[in-house]
């Protein structure tokens, strides 16, 4: 599938977020989020599994040079895009205790690293399932409703914009990997049929709860992703085409399912987020991004650290993660996920401005 050229030109020219971002002329009052790693802003901190980011050298370029459990040298897109919309530069995790309803009020991650939209992705590690993100979202409508009252709560709920991003790691952890029994179950369309389902429920879920105005991020190029690349030695550590097909097949069962729903649940704007051209472009042209690598990401060697084995200890960490697309073997670079951000507030959420 050809990138998509407008879409292309009208990023290329797109300056990176920064602070000096004006708020929108129709102010959103919160940014709630959903999804896996690369939305996670610490809520696996607060879980007994694997799948933590609190570590150095993750979040060294995060102000003040602390790790937060965000699978990152800094920023992730909703952080981004929170600021762009005037909201605090940050977007909390619902987990953390350092934090009050009041804080969540204006944005909150239920994210969890890991998980995907079938529950069998999540299990192995222990995080938490896409529906249980959505049971941690109806206790704080209810904590909402409690502290702020009913009146604010309700605007809050229906006027903030989500955010949803989840997919990938039901390819890479669970059916490719073959960590569970789901080829043995589904053929590869058959699958994606299945999560398909899964996120149809999700979303059917958060709305009834009193979501109105939703973006759901379409999955990346995976195949592309360093720890991928690392492993396709035979040929030439090219980026994997089946994994790449799989993504893109995915990509129109979700955008179908998407305007199905938004056609059929009154008042809801629910929009799908296509990353997977430009990121693949940028992939392809790095430099024309202001990168120069987008083979091996910054940490460690570049091709299979991720989460603990992106350490302190590993002596081959680069000095400038913004050369790089990819902060570890799997998540991208803060400078990457500025992009991505530009990208989501220029074209999905676009109209909920």
């Amino acid at each position: 599938m050809a990138p998509n050229p407008i879409i292309l030109l009208v990023v290329l020219f797109l300056l990176p977020l920064s602070s000096s971002s004006l708020p929108p002329p129709h102010p959103i009052p919160a940014i709630i989020v959903f999804g896996d790693s690369t939305v996670d802003s610490g809520n696996n901190n607060y879980l007994v599994t694997l799948l933590k980011a609190n570590f150095p050298p993750y979040g060294r370029d995060f102000p003040g040079g602390r790790p937060t459990g965000r699978f990152c040298n800094g920023r992730l897109v909703t952080d981004f895009i929170s600021e762009a919309l005037g909201l605090p530069p940050t977007v909390p995790p619902y987990l953390d205790p350092a934090y009050s309803i009041q804080d969540f009020a204006a944005g909150v991650s239920f994210a969890s690293a890991g998980t995907g939209l079938d529950i069998a992705t999540s299990q192995p590690f222990a995080v938490i399932p896409l529906m249980q993100e959505a049971e941690l979202f109806k206790e704080y409508t209810v904590q909402l409703a409690r502290d702020l009252g009913e009146e604010k709560a309700r605007y809050i709920i229906s006027e903030a914009a989500y955010i949803v991003s989840v997919g990938t790691n039901d390819f890479i952890e669970n059916y490719f990997s073959m960590t569970t029994d789901r080829r043995k179950q589904f053929s590869l369309e058959e699958f994606g049929d299945y999560i398909i389902g899964v996120a149809a429920k999700f979303l059917t879920e958060i709305y009834s709860l009193g979501a109105r105005k939703i973006a759901f991020s379409g999955l990346t190029p995976f195949g592309c992703l360093p720890v991928v690349r690392a492993a396709n030695l035979l040929n030439n550590r090219e980026c994997v085409e089946e994994f790449n097909e799989a993504a893109r097949e995915f990509n129109v069962k979700l955008e179908e399912m998407i305007d199905r729903l938004d056609a059929s649940l009154p008042g809801i704007k629910l929009r799908y987020t296509a990353v997977y051209d430009f990121l693949l472009y940028a992939i392809q042209h790095p430099r024309l991004y202001g990168f120069e690598n987008a083979v091996e990401a910054c940490c460690g060697t570049g091709e299979f650290e991720v989460g603990f084995l992106c350490n302190k200890w590993n002596p081959y960490t680069c000095e400038d993660a913004d050369r790089h697309l990819f902060w570890d073997a799997v998540h991208p670079s803060e400078k990457l996920n500025a992009w991505l951000a530009n990208l989501t507030l220029n074209t999905s959420l676009a109209e909920f401005l």
